[in-house]
């Protein structure tokens, strides 16, 4: 009498534009085992090839990237494609609201093990036709949240963001958006101002902007946004230009194309 085969292992792909937030992934995936990694992707592009190549069972999937983010994976492969999905998120738990509602699994940054442990098993258990229809209903729910807030200063779940998670070294620690005066664009990266202080996230500005207050914080350049509670004044410049001069005497440059924008909530 033959035995029985043993069960197949949970096949994964770990996507995450930092690679400590890979290291970390797969060192957990290895304490809990029956999970091969097949793929480790570091950016958007690269995470489609590789699930539309490899079919995973399983992707731990970050959320914000430059470029192509997380939503824009499932966008591109398809919510009816997608295998399970484990979200790798910094959001801070207002903007959690999205994920729990729609019963997706997450974890986030910093890892906690018990959530880790509880979302890869859950996440184990979908599979199957039934679960492949539950995975696209959920996918589809978070993308139709997700992208309906966008542009209107909301974050995930539509609430905007109270604080930025960022990592100095090996710490990480939170900065409340409370105490942001502005934000610019630094290539892959957005450099949040806050008094004397500087910090940079990994993230696009156009993202961070629409997780933000809307009434609060407002977009006044391609590469600028800025807390309209920090504006001292604003003052004509060249070429249909303003320039908005902060507390601190901080000089920003507001775009014609968005001065309108900042204007109305000043008058």
């Amino acid at each position: 009498m033959s035995s029985p085969a043993e069960p197949r292992p949970v096949r994964a792909v770990i996507v995450d534009d930092e690679p400590l937030a890979r290291d970390c992934v797969r060192i957990a995936l290895a304490r809990l085992g029956e999970v091969e990694v097949v793929a480790e992707c570091a950016d958007g592009e690269a995470a489609v090839e590789a699930i539309l190549e490899h079919r995973p069972d399983l992707v731990f999937l970050d959320v914000q990237m430059p470029g192509l983010d997380g939503f824009g994976v499932v966008e591109r492969v398809g919510a009816a494609r997608m295998p399970a999905v484990v979200f790798v998120t910094a959001f801070e738990e207002h903007a959690l609201r999205a994920f729990e509602v729609h019963a997706a699994d997450y974890v986030l940054k910093p890892f906690d093990d018990a959530r880790f442990g509880d979302a890869v098993r859950h996440a184990r258990r979908q599979r199957g036709a039934e679960a492949g229809e539950e995975i696209r209903r959920t996918l589809e729910a978070l993308l139709r949240d997700y992208r309906g807030g966008e542009g209107q200063g909301a974050a995930v779940g539509g609430r905007p963001v109270t604080r930025f998670m960022v990592q100095e070294n090996d710490r990480i620690h939170f900065v409340a958006t409370d105490e942001v005066d502005w934000l610019e664009a630094a290539g892959n990266y957005v450099r949040v101002h806050a008094g004397s202080r500087s910090h940079l996230i990994r993230a696009t500005l156009t993202g961070i902007a629409a997780q933000l207050d809307g009434s609060r914080f407002v977009r006044i350049h391609r590469s600028t946004v800025v807390n309209v509670d920090r504006i001292k004044e604003v003052q004509p410049w060249f070429g249909g230009d303003y320039v908005a001069i902060l507390r601190d005497g901080q000089q920003l440059r507001v775009s014609r194309n968005y001065r309108d924008a900042l204007l109305r909530p000043l008058s």
